[in-house]
This record gives structure tokens, sequence and C-alpha cells, in this order.
């Protein structure tokens, strides 16, 4: 795989905890999403995200596509959802300290297949690898069916 970059631009006006913040995809898939503290701490979220909720989306997204890589099945539909956890941790402040990832598969493979597929995705991910630098990642995973 060749070398990959990718940006995003942030305007953020005001303080943390009365600003608020746009963030814009450099490809243009999403422009002026808006996030805040309050966002971040789950209060009025329909409309607007989290630094915490982009990173569930890009662990969850790097997931399926590295168990789809693993899986070599045209068929195969892959279920994936991350929650990140941030907490406070003492001394360090508030860390991310998990992500914990649910995975549904529909593939043709049996069990034992599908679990090694599954733990060479998790380190096939950039994110999960990234993730666990400082934070433990957990997957959930269960087939399914066979396509």
């Amino acid at each position: 795989m060749p070398r990959i970059e990718r940006h995003a631009d942030v305007v953020w006006n005001g303080t943390n905890t009365r600003g608020t913040g746009h963030i814009t995809a450099g490809t243009g898939a999403f422009s002026g999403l808006e996030y805040s503290l309050p966002v971040r701490i789950g209060k009025g979220t329909e409309g607007k995200t989290s630094p915490e909720e982009l990173l569930a989306a890009a662990h969850a997204g790097c997931f399926a596509m590295s168990l789809a890589e693993e899986l070599l099945d045209d068929d195969a539909r892959i279920h994936v959802t991350a929650n990140v956890v941030m907490d406070e941790v003492e001394g360090e402040g508030h860390l991310v300290v998990e992500s914990q990832l649910s995975v549904r598969a529909r593939a043709n493979v049996d069990e034992r297949a599908f679990r090694r597929a599954v733990a060479a995705a998790d380190q096939g991910c950039p994110f999960s690898q990234l993730i666990k630098a400082g934070a433990k990642v957990s997957i959930d995973a269960e087939l399914e069916g066979r396509g």
C-alpha cells in the first residue's frame, strides 16, 4: 500500500467551555461539521460531533476494511460499531482509555477461520495499533452465518 496522507481543517472560536469549532475534511466529504464541549460530553448532540466520535468512525471503518482484506469474500457483509471511551485517569487528566469494537459478519468461512481473520484484522488495522499505543482495544466478534 502506498503512503497515505489525509488532512482536516479546524476553526475554533471562543473558549473551550463556551466556544465552538468546525471541522472540514480535506476531501470535501464533510464541511463545517460543528463540535463543542457540550457535544463532547453528550449534550445537544443532534447534527454535531466530537473528536471521540470521529475517532470511533475512523476505527470502525479501518477495522471493517482490514477484516474484509482478511476474509477475501466478495459476498461478505461486515458491520462494525466502535465505542470510544474517554475517562479521567488519575494524575493524567482525561484520556481515551478504550475503543470497544462490536463486529458482526456474514462470510463464507468457518468459526475458526473467522477468529483468525479478526485477530489478523486487528493487527492490520493502523487505528487499532494507534489506539493500543495508549489505550485498550476490545473486540466482540460474531460470525452470524455464511455469505
